[in-house]
């Protein structure tokens, strides 16, 4: 049996996802982020990112993290792409045209947008000051030519961004994009973008990771 290291406040949640759409048994071992811990390595303190015997796993020190027999694999969208490939179907890619594809709109969400969505994530709550308010508005306009893209080409398709269906991919960009969503204004802005995190948030294996999640601590 594969074995999933993280939690799933954490990236983790994207392979969690994907393992319920498909329906894998995953070993799953709770690891939580070191800087979320007042000491990391006390004797005391739970298996985390700092633990060596994590860091043997993955020497980065980042959840998650996948052991599948010999393979260890360490990025979250790496993740995703491997196993919805080993157990094929309508989430994994089709031929070698729909690979790329879904590989590239996972590098896009990657080096176009998390690290945008993410200070929306962690600037955008109640009680925010100026400052924050003013990270905000700089990540929301830094989002506006990459929202501007996927826009199109979602309006352009059938509303899924491979091969006119649910796949890996609408999983990863949706993924970094929920981040964003306390600008809900601003994602209100791409009816297209509105509708297919909508149709993606609404899949039951989506719900049944958040509800999960939902139990861990904040």
């Amino acid at each position: 049996m594969m074995t999933l290291y993280g939690v799933l406040r954490s990236r983790t949640a994207r392979n969690a996802w994907l393992a319920n759409e498909l329906g894998l048994s995953l070993r799953r071992v709770p690891v939580i982020q070191a800087y979320r811990l007042p000491d990391p390595r006390a004797a005391d303190a739970p298996f985390n990112t700092a633990s060596p015997a994590f860091r043997a796993i993955n020497p980065n020190g980042r959840i998650p993290a996948l052991v599948d027999g010999d393979l260890t694999l360490c990025e979250s969208f790496a993740i995703n792409l491997y196993l919805a490939k080993k157990q094929g179907g309508p989430l994994a890619p089709a031929d070698l045209r729909e690979d790329g594809l879904m590989t590239m709109w996972s590098l896009w969400a990657v080096t176009e947008c998390e690290a945008h969505a993410l200070a929306i994530l962690l600037h955008g709550g109640e009680g925010r000051s100026d400052a924050d308010k003013r990270i905000v508005t700089a990540a929301i306009g830094s989002l506006r030519p990459a929202f501007a893209v996927l826009e199109a080409a979602l309006a352009a398709s059938d509303g899924f961004l491979v091969g006119g269906r649910f796949t890996v991919a609408d999983i990863n960009v949706a993924e970094v994009l929920r981040y964003a969503q306390p600008a809900a204004g601003f994602i209100a802005e791409h009816p297209a973008i509105a509708a297919w995190l909508d149709a993606c948030q609404a899949r039951p294996a989506f719900r049944a990771m958040m509800a999960e999640r939902s139990t861990e601590p904040a």
